[in-house]
């Protein structure tokens, strides 16, 4: 223990897995630590005795679920998007050897009190029930405008400059109504709320894009993928990755105090009485909780099942947004399933969560509008976590803490938070520029 490090990484959380497997790529001598006794963190994945330990406080679940060891319930489920950034960065890292990606099944938006296969391209606009026939071909016309935009290429941008231009104002350019705005918005764009419609619309058409391509990539129901035995298998990738790069794993650390010298730098960090040196701390907001302050708390059910969601055709691995307007909140509404299609449950079950940013003290009647979407189910659990994003000056005291996981059930804000992180420890942009056909041929 006594060596100095480079970095040493606390939590093996996913974000903290990745900036150390990418920190060990680069070269830099790195330390990860963890108090508990297994990989992941909060986003750790649990079998159904460790799931009963968690939520019902005994070690029995009932018989009729089956083997415990069948499951594989991911505690922050997230879907990744087949061309998304975190694909890129697994590529980067040439992590995606130990690991096995399935498409997902399907990508579907609520609307008026009904759930509707999200439509990504002018085709499957033309073909929505989502909209009247008037309204159809405006959208198609949007849709194409989005697919031909080049941002290189002036003739594609048909005299608007879309870094100027705002999204309500490109929108209102092909008369679109509120309810395909929301979907746009909330399901291809995948915003949280509605600040971009006032924001430069280059980021939503690059959302969209991204949606698109994801989504014709492996020509299935949606523009997601998803490990097979769930995302518990991610950090212990990373793990390996690091290890082949001279990387130092260690779990069941107790403790795990920071030090600080007299300028308030950090210095080491201490473990069973003794110190490991390091010029910088990676870690989750749990190893540091006073330099982060408390900035909301997710709400979220977590269902096991032994049938699809309803009206997702038959679906055994799915996503629906329910975007804030439909259900008069503040915030978006997420729908989860995944089944033992990817070997997280035994065969005939399906996991399904719902989860939002909670805007009350009653989970329960907060996702009322997601659990009644999902049909019977054999057991549910209830939880509130609260979410936590750094307050310290990094350059001051070189400690660089990861921001807890939203409610979403997709990537795309883990990852910046990742590549953020990375850019503020390393003073460079990671490049992700990859070869995306490295990860495909996993696919089955």
């Amino acid at each position: 223990m006594d060596e100095e490090y480079d970095v040493i990484v606390l939590g093996t959380g996913l974000k903290e897995c990745i900036l150390s497997g990418l920190l060990s790529v680069d070269g830099l001598k790195v330390l990860h630590m963890d108090r508990n006794d297994y990989y992941g963190g909060e986003s750790t994945s649990l079998n159904l005795i460790q799931l009963w330990k968690k939520f019902r406080g005994s070690d029995k679940p009932p018989a009729h679920l089956g083997s415990s060891r069948d499951y594989n319930v991911d505690m922050i489920p997230k879907f990744i998007m087949a061309n998304g950034a975190l694909v890129r960065v697994l590529i980067h890292t040439d992590v995606t050897k130990y690991l096995y990606f399935k498409a997902v099944d399907g990508s579907f938006v609520y609307n008026k009190g009904k759930v509707h296969k999200v439509p990504a391209t002018d085709m499957e606009a033309l073909k929505s029930p989502l909209m009247g026939i008037f309204e159809k071909r405006r959208a198609r016309k949007f849709f194409i405008y989005v697919q031909d935009y080049n941002e290189n290429d002036p003739k594609t941008h048909e005299g608007l400059d879309l870094t100027r231009v705002t999204t309500r104002e490109l929108i209102a350019k092909y008369g679109l109504d509120d309810n395909t705005v929301d979907f746009i918005g909330h399901a291809l764009a995948l915003h949280r709320d509605d600040r971009y419609l006032n924001e430069p619309a280059l980021d939503t058409v690059k959302r969209m894009k991204l949606y698109a391509e994801s989504l014709a990539r492996f020509q299935g129901g949606s523009p997601y993928i998803y490990p097979l035995y769930g995302l518990g298998e991610l950090p212990q990738a990373f793990a390996r990755l690091s290890a082949v790069y001279g990387g130092t794993y260690m779990l069941n650390k107790p403790e795990c105090k920071v030090e600080f010298d007299e300028e308030g730098k950090v210095c080491g960090v201490t473990s069973e009485g003794e110190t490991a040196k390091c010029k910088k701390v990676v870690c989750d907001p749990s190893y540091l909780p006073n330099k982060v302050r408390k900035v909301g708390k997710v709400a979220r059910a977590i269902c096991i099942m032994s049938h699809p969601i309803p009206n997702t055709n038959d679906s055994h691995s799915v996503q629906v947004i329910l975007p804030q307007k439909q259900l008069g909140r503040r915030s978006d509404m997420y729908l989860f399933c995944c089944s033992y299609s990817h070997n997280v449950a035994p065969k005939g079950k399906f996991i399904a969560f719902v989860s939002t940013e909670a805007e009350t003290d009653q989970p329960e009647v907060e996702l009322k509008p997601g659990l009644e979407l999902l049909g019977p189910v054999d057991e549910i659990f209830y939880d509130v976590y609260d979410r936590y994003e750094p307050v310290n000056e990094p350059s001051l005291d070189n400690c660089f803490i990861s921001t807890s996981y939203d409610a979403t059930t997709h990537f795309e804000s883990t990852v910046i938070d990742v590549l953020n992180m990375y850019s503020m420890i390393t003073g460079k942009v990671l490049d992700l520029n990859v070869d995306l056909s490295a990860a495909s041929a996993a696919e089955e």
